[in-house]
């Protein structure tokens, strides 16, 4: 029951302000509950019924090895075993010409071997059913009419209505397997609350930065895979652009990864696939293919729960095993006995034993040095601070290797950006890995240590359509695409216009349009003037993958607006090889283009406010004495720590400092000064020129 979880926790914060239940006017959650389930294998029995021959798809996968060199490779097993996998003869054409008519007598035979099999969810997914979905519903009905009522199907032309089968097929599955979880905990949430008294609209985090509803997300919950790391994203691009920064790197890091995403004009990048539930966090082609839209992230096995070890070859490893909350780290005192980067941390000055998590958690250093000592320093021959130091150095290369490749992958210079720290995590660590990117500016949010709850608060209603269509930039019929990017518009714009009608009010309400929610779901049905107000506020952003002829992989464009113009097709062909040049630096001389996939998301602005700065008194008197370990000078060094709540507006603070609040602590070296933004960010720029960190 996760949902008593999130109810003790509403419960205490209601408790606290004095708030009454009635008066909450918007509920936004984001779980991992479906991350978790593909992680752990504790979805629904699952199968697989697909067209005759393409049984095994799921498990030939893309026929290559992602680690070429390790003969015990372990492949991801598909979600769906092969027992489970059926297949039914039928053939629809990519041209739509039904080649073998869908043989219902062989599905009313599958249907038996399911109940037989207690089979709980059903992905559907034919050859060309992205492009003629009849054969997949059609097979909806006749299986839905010969299984027990709880049975899940799902189909692919539904799920995801893109070309590639293996891609479409291990999303439908995904989506499959996770949604009888998915749809009975967020059920039972929705009546607790309406229970509990939080009779407000309902609207859940999805992996491309937007909100939307409950239907919609117990529908399609594979969509809320990324849902907290894509809250981050949103919370990191309100920050830069308030402060007017055209590119930053936001940096999350938490317990047990780091994420990283590249965030362009307030613009978080954007994809339609990645991977869940890796055999190997790091390596890619390790987990599984989910093809969603969601928020550009590259994650690494590092956060405050990452374990230290060193491994027969005297090398120092850092992640991805974590120890969890329970035991959780050595320094906690809950029976950890190996050392993770919050011992090391703890050691090296960084942290506050006394008032860690704003006193609720007592840190015993003397616990943290001894798991150090005993794991790292012996094996590697290291003593005092060192070992938690070494702990330190490797976690922070990681994450700068894994920035760079990032950047370097889509042609970018890192050192242009701005970095955006946030989560318990990040502001130990971002002053060192900015300084080992080459980055000046770095970025402290107030509330960075719950930087994707408030993230959530900031997402607009949002809804994604994909539709893959291939055709020749040279020769666009731009009649047909119009009629396409109008059919995918109303569908978008349905769906976020049912949402944001059910919020409380949008920002225009601010001008005296006020919308009204009739139910505790958010349906508010029959009011006209709802219509007129979506369409003032609903936005459209339009893109399109385009790539050469013949090449395997495409690059995003964006849409010019309005309707598509005679020059479209020139127009996206330029855009298409100016994207392909900085990428890779040449273009291919008379190749021709072609698009693959269009995409259309609606979004609209929620009444959700975020919590107003509210600047502290200030006052020198709080400053403390505290050494702390300064990479750069290799040495523990004397400074001083300070609470952030006592900082003013506009003081400035030169370091070696460490700024400490309830959630995390902020470590600002030698050679780096913290200024506190009007908004109440910490702004923390180089003082003074000097060499960039080891591998940079």
């Amino acid at each position: 029951e996760p949902e008593q979880g999130v109810l003790t926790g509403v419960e205490r914060i209601l408790a606290r302000t004095g708030i009454a239940a009635a008066r909450v006017g918007l509920f936004v959650h984001g779980t991992t509950l479906a991350t978790n389930a593909l992680i752990e294998r504790r979805g629904a029995r699952t199968a697989l019924v697909t067209t005759a021959g393409m049984r095994d798809v799921l498990e030939m996968g893309y026929e290559r090895r992602y680690d070429h060199y390790d003969i015990q490779i372990d492949h991801p097993q598909p979600l769906v075993p092969r027992q489970w996998r059926f297949e039914v003869d039928e053939r629809i054409a990519a041209d739509g010409r039904v080649l073998r008519p869908l043989d219902e007598a062989g599905l009313d035979a599958i249907a038996g071997r399911l109940v037989a099999e207690d089979i709980e969810a059903v992905a559907i997914g034919f050859l060309h059913a992205w492009r003629h979905p009849g054969h997949e519903q059609r097979a909806r009905e006749r299986l839905a009419a010969r299984l027990p009522s709880g049975v899940t199907l799902c189909l692919s032309s539904e799920v995801c209505p893109e070309l590639r089968e293996y891609e479409r097929f291990s999303t439908t599955a995904a989506n499959a397997y996770v949604r009888p979880l998915m749809a009975g905990y967020l059920t039972r949430l929705r009546a607790r609350l309406d229970d509990a008294g939080l009779a407000c609209p309902m609207f859940l985090m999805i992996s491309g930065g937007g909100l939307t509803t409950l239907e919609q997300a117990t529908r399609f919950p594979i969509r809320l895979l990324e849902s907290g790391p894509a809250g981050g994203a949103a919370f990191a691009a309100a920050v830069a652009d308030e402060l007017g920064l055209a590119r930053a790197l936001s940096f999350d890091m938490g317990g047990t990864t780091a994420k990283i995403c590249l965030i362009e004009h307030g613009r978080p990048e954007r994809t339609q696939r990645f991977e869940a539930a890796r055999e190997y966090r790091d390596i890619k082609g390790s987990g599984l293919p989910i093809r969603i839209p969601s928020v550009e992230m590259v994650e690494i096995g590092a956060g405050g729960g990452s374990i230290a070890r060193v491994d027969a070859l005297g090398r120092l490893h850092v992640g991805p095993r974590s120890a969890g909350a329970s035991p959780g780290p050595a320094c906690y005192g809950r029976g950890g006995e190996q050392p993770t980067v919050t011992d090391a941390n703890l050691v090296l000055g960084r942290l506050d034993a006394e008032d860690f998590a704003g006193g609720s958690i007592a840190l015993d250093a003397g616990a943290a040095r001894t798991a150090l000592a005993r794991a790292v320093g012996a094996a590697l021959h290291l003593d005092e601070h060192w070992p938690a130091a070494a702990v330190s150095e490797i976690v922070e290369e990681n994450m700068a290797n894994a920035a760079r490749v990032h950047a370097i992958e889509r042609g970018r210079t890192i050192a242009d950006y701005a970095m955006v720290a946030y989560g318990g995590g990040a502001p130990p660590h971002a002053v060192q890995l900015a300084h080992k990117l080459g980055i000046d500016t770095i970025v402290v949010p107030r509330s960075a240590g719950v930087g994707s709850a408030v993230g959530f608060l900031r997402a607009p209603v949002a809804y994604e359509v994909v539709r893959s269509h291939r055709a020749r930039l040279d020769n666009l019929d731009v009649a047909m695409v119009g009629a396409l990017l109008e059919a995918m518009r109303a569908e978008a714009v349905g769906v976020v216009g049912g949402a944001a009608a059910g919020a409380s009010a949008t920002r225009g309400a601010a001008a005296g349009a006020t919308v009204g929610a009739s139910s505790s779901r958010g349906s508010a049905a029959g009011d006209a003037g709802i219509d007129r107000l979506l369409a003032e506020h609903v936005t459209i952003d339009r893109r399109v993958t385009v790539r050469y002829v013949g090449q395997g992989h495409e690059f995003v464009v964006g849409l010019p607006p309005g309707p598509p113009g005679a020059d479209l097709g020139a127009v996206l062909h330029a855009a298409f090889e100016a994207v392909y040049l900085a990428t890779y630096g040449m273009t291919i001389d008379a190749m021709q283009t072609e698009t693959v996939s269009w995409s259309l998301t609606a979004t609209a602005p929620t009444s959700a406010a975020v919590p107003a700065f509210v600047p502290g008194a200030g006052t020198e008197a709080q400053r403390v004495a505290r050494g702390f370990y300064d990479p750069a000078a290799q040495a523990v060094v004397a400074g001083h720590a300070l609470a952030r709540h006592t900082l003013v507006v506009g003081q400035s603070v030169d370091g070696p400092v460490v700024i400490t609040e309830a959630e995390t602590s902020t470590v600002v070296p030698a050679g780096f000064r913290a200024r506190l933004t009007d908004g109440g960010h910490l702004m923390i720029t180089r003082t003074k020129v000097a060499t960039r960190g080891a591998g940079a």
